[in-house]
C-alpha cells in the first residue's frame, strides 16, 4: 500500500507531502500515524535545516476523512478518561511541527479545512495561494477543535477572530487569510516559493535558526523576565561558537557557508545543558 504521506530529504530540506489527492488529502488514522512518526523523525535529524510541508493534487487537506473513523471506545477514550501525556495522538500530527528544531513552511491550495488547517496552524509559516479555502471547520460537525488549534490559532489572530472563525465555521480565501493572520502571504505558486524560503533558510547558520524558533516558541506566551533570561541561555549556545565564526566568515568572504549540524537534537536538551 503507497503511503499517505511522503518524506523526501535533498541538500537539507525535507519535504513532507500529504499524499492522499483522490481524498483531497482528508485525514484517516494512516495519516494521522504517518505525520505523528515523520515529524518525531525529523525532530531527531539533526542535518535538515527546513522542511516544506505541502499536499498532493487539487487541495492542501480537506479535514477529516470521517467515513474512515470509527466511533468506537478506543476512539472515544481520550476524551471520556483523558490521556496520559499531551499532546494526545488527536493533536501529535498538527502540534509536532512546533517542536521540530528546523523551520517548517507550509505551502497552502484549495480546500484547507478542519484537521487540515490545524495540521498548517503548526507550521512556522504559511504561504497561500490567493483562491485558497480555509476553515475551522469543527463547528459543522458539531465539535470543537480538537487537534491543538487552542495552542496555535492564538498566536496567528486576535481572540475575537478566533472565536468567529470557530463560532461560524465561515470559509476564507488565502488573501482573507492574510490579512486576518492565518497565513503569513500569498503567492501565485506556494509550493515554489515555499522551497524558495527553505533554500534561503538553509543557506545560514542552522544552529542559530534553531535556537531563534526555540526562544520564539518557548518565551512568546511566559512572562518577560524568564523570556529574558531565556534568551540569554539559548545565546550562550551559539555566541562565540565555531558555527557563529562560520557565519561572519562567510560574510565578509561572500561565500556560502560551510556549516555542521546542530549540536541539539530535540528543544527538550537545551533545558539539560
Amino acid at each position: 500500500m503507497p503511503s499517505t504521506v511522503s518524506l523526501s530529504i535533498e541538500d537539507h530540506i525535507a519535504e513532507v507531502r500529504l499524499n492522499r489527492p483522490e481524498k483531497l488529502n482528508a485525514l484517516n488514522p494512516t495519516m494521522f500515524e504517518e505525520l505523528t512518526e515523520i515529524a518525531l523523525q525529523l525532530a531527531d535529524n539533526r542535518d535538515v535545516r527546513a522542511v516544506v510541508l505541502c499536499g498532493e493534487g487539487r487541495a492542501f487537506c480537506a479535514g477529516l476523512d470521517l467515513a474512515s473513523l470509527e466511533m468506537n471506545e478506543e476512539f472515544l477514550a481520550p476524551f471520556r478518561h483523558g490521556s496520559s501525556s499531551y499532546p494526545n495522538r488527536f493533536q501529535t500530527p498538527a502540534y509536532l511541527w512546533k517542536r521540530i528544531p528546523a523551520p517548517v513552511i507550509c505551502a497552502l491550495h484549495g480546500a484547507v479545512f478542519g484537521g487540515g488547517l490545524q495540521v498548517a496552524l503548526g507550521a512556522d509559516i504559511r504561504i497561500a495561494h490567493p483562491d485558497t479555502k480555509l476553515s475551522v471547520m469543527e463547528i459543522k460537525w458539531g465539535i470543537i477543535p480538537d487537534m491543538s488549534a487552542s495552542q496555535t490559532l492564538r498566536d496567528l489572530v486576535r481572540l475575537d477572530i478566533a472565536k468567529r472563525l470557530t463560532f461560524t465555521g465561515e470559509i476564507v480565501s488565502g488573501s482573507e487569510a492574510v490579512e486576518l493572520g492565518l497565513a503569513t502571504q500569498l503567492s501565485d505558486n506556494p509550493y515554489q516559493e515555499a522551497m524558495a524560503m527553505a533554500r534561503t533558510i538553509a543557506e545560514k547558520n542552522p544552529q542559530a535558526i534553531a535556537l531563534t524558533k526555540a526562544l520564539y516558541e518557548q518565551s512568546w506566551h511566559g512572562d518577560s523576565s524568564a523570556g529574558l533570561k531565556l534568551e540569554e541561555t539559548l545565546q550562550s549556545h551559539v555566541i562565540g561558537s565555531s558555527s557563529q565564526d562560520e557565519a561572519i566568515a562567510s560574510q565578509m568572504e561572500k561565500r556560502a557557508g560551510q556549516f555542521a549540524a546542530r549540536s541539539f537534537t530535540r528543544f527538550d536538551e537545551l533545558s539539560k545543558s
